[in-house]
């Protein structure tokens, strides 16, 4: 949905987000500003940030979210929910899907389906959406839980800052690491030489925690390895792993070449799954575990690796 706001005369120069605090009073500051960042909110119809002063004349336009169905290639993908009550739903998401509008995929993400979803069952969620407390990258497919109220989304959020939330993943990578079990931290950041990455060489390191299994070995080559983030740093998972030299098969930033090709096998994705999900009900206070079993492209390709590396 599109809204328009023209600056008068007279009005007195302030921030860009103070000035929408004003005039959107049902959304927070704190969302607000996030728009604003994702280049959701423009002036002028240039991209620019929450402490922009604005004046007489300009003309504010934000983009929100609209309901709809979530999208992989032009294809509607049904909302998958595991649970749900008055304050929280969990959420099994597919690969291929947003969670949330960025630049260049405004629509058909996880948020549109989500608000689509609370808008037919008559919720308000967080100052009008979905309270997203975590998201997974979108190649990855998985657990996801989602708050339906500001303080639900409060809680859960201060559970994950806490590191109570515990959170479960399947991967595939390439070679084997050189023990069957171990904990992974190595301080991750922004690369210091690409933006888009994260990495070990980084000017900001952030300490980051990964506990590894390996469930299942085809010989050399790869491995199926179950595991556990203790923090939860932006493409932790993905980095950890590569630093082991053991990258995620698929991983379009962190694998190389050679890891893509492997086999004979065709890889579609990158060969993440959130498995499982350990939480403590915000209102009731009861302990929450909810999972989601493998998704069909990653149980053929471990079925396939079983039939031909099976001698």
């Amino acid at each position: 949905m599109i809204t328009e706001f023209l600056v008068m005369a007279g009005e007195t120069p302030k921030r860009l987000d103070a000035f929408l605090v004003n005039h959107e009073r049902g959304v927070s500051r704190s969302r607000l500003q996030r728009l604003i960042m994702a280049g959701r909110i423009r002036v002028n119809t240039l991209v620019t940030k929450p402490g922009q002063k604005i004046k007489p004349g300009d003309r504010i336009t934000m983009d929100s979210p609209d309901p709809g169905p979530i999208m992989v290639n032009d294809r509607v993908v049904p909302l998958e929910i595991l649970f749900e009550d008055e304050v929280l739903l969990v959420v099994n998401k597919p690969a291929g899907v947003v969670v949330h509008p960025t630049s260049g995929n405004w629509r058909g993400t996880l948020l549109n389906g989500l608000l689509a979803h609370l808008q037919s069952n008559g919720s308000g969620g967080v100052n009008g959406e979905p309270g997203l407390v975590h998201r997974l990258d979108k190649e990855t497919s998985g657990v996801m839980v989602v708050a339906k109220t500001e303080q639900a989304h409060r809680i859960l959020g201060s559970q994950f800052e806490k590191q109570a939330i515990t959170r479960t993943y399947e991967a595939l990578v390439y070679g084997r690491p050189t023990s069957d079990h171990g904990t992974i931290e190595v301080a991750i950041g922004r690369d210091s030489i690409d933006g888009k990455k994260v990495s070990t060489t980084t000017p900001k390191p952030q300490t980051a925690v990964t506990e590894f299994t390996v469930v299942q070995q085809f010989e050399k080559r790869a491995s199926r390895v179950e595991l556990i983030p203790r923090t939860g740093r932006q493409h932790q998972l993905r980095v950890h792993l590569a630093s082991l030299g053991c990258p995620i098969i698929g991983d379009p930033l962190y694998s190389t070449q050679e890891a893509d090709h492997f086999s004979e096998i065709t890889i579609p994705r990158m060969m993440l799954h959130a498995t499982g999900i350990e939480f403590q009900h915000p209102m009731t206070k009861t302990f929450q575990k909810y999972t989601a079993e493998l998704p069909s492209d990653m149980q053929m390709i471990f079925q396939d690796l079983q039939n031909e590396y099976s001698g």
